[in-house]
């Protein structure tokens, strides 16, 4: 009896599925990227590198413990558009798939090719799912910032250039309590984040929800978060870098990126990378 762990994925296949999936006319911006990228995001960042606990082993999200997150709101979305995908491909892990996903995301939204392999497992329970707290509080500045970043094991360089995902989607009052998009084509993987934070005007908006920033025309947002990087010169020398070349910012995000996607992941023998 053939059973789906003694199946070899066509990842070439599945790849093309999942770039197939992430344009709907009824989603917002018309485009499930973003999201699926924030779901790769979400499902690598638990990494603890002191505990060797978290990362994008498990795929814990499909239960409630981890799916219930603040931090995970409205990522069911993400992980519904793929589950077609998987159910066609019973052998491949829901974590290889979700950050395979991400990888492709980005780079059907214009961005980098992003390095990446199998050999993630599924967990089968949520016995193991690590403490709520671990992914970014976009409320925080930089000290919140470098402590999220530095349990994984990223640098400040690092650091910045995985913040330019925010040229990507939007926020939801509904799912953050925060409103709006980072950049005019929020669909589009550019170095247009680095641009708009420092070369725009911002100002604490003014209106019912949390502390966030607005540009002249108020129809662009930054989070307290993302504004850490233009008040703190370590990191602001980088988004400075970014902005100028794009070139640069792509080939720092597509290894950051590739990193994140592996933490907390044992591949055994050495896989290539495609």
């Amino acid at each position: 009896m053939v059973t789906a762990d003694m199946v070899v994925p066509d990842w070439d296949a599945i790849r093309k599925e999942i770039a197939a999936v992430l344009y709907n006319e009824d989603y917002v911006d018309k485009s499930y990227g973003p999201i699926v990228v924030r779901l790769a995001w979400h499902t690598s960042g638990t990494y603890d590198k002191n505990t060797k606990t978290g990362g994008s082993n498990g795929a814990r999200m499909r239960f409630a413990k981890e799916g219930g997150w603040g931090a995970n709101a409205g990522l069911k979305i993400a992980r519904d558009v793929l589950e077609p995908i998987k159910a066609r491909h019973p052998e491949v892990s829901y974590s290889d798939l979700w950050t395979l996903a991400g990888a492709v995301a980005i780079e059907e939204l214009g961005g980098p090719v992003i390095p990446w392999r199998p050999g993630r497992k599924d967990a089968v329970d949520e016995k193991d799912t690590v403490p709520d707290g671990r992914l970014p509080d976009a409320a925080q500045g930089a000290r919140h910032v470098r402590d999220v970043f530095y349990r994984m094991g990223f640098n400040d360089r690092e650091i910045t250039a995985l913040v330019g995902a925010h040229a990507l989607g939007r926020t939801h009052r509904d799912r953050s309590g925060y409103e709006g998009p980072w950049t005019r084509a929020p669909t589009s993987f550019t170095n247009e984040f680095f641009r708009e934070l420092i070369e725009n005007k911002w100002t604490v908006k003014k209106w019912d929800g949390p502390k966030q920033y607005e540009d002249p025309t108020g129809e662009l947002m930054m989070l307290p978060a993302d504004m850490a990087f233009l008040f703190d010169p370590e990191f602001k020398k980088y988004v400075e870098l970014y902005a100028k070349d794009q070139d640069v910012f792509f080939k720092d995000f597509a290894a950051a990126f590739s990193k994140l996607l592996e933490l907390g992941v044992d591949f055994g023998e050495v896989t290539k990378k495609n």
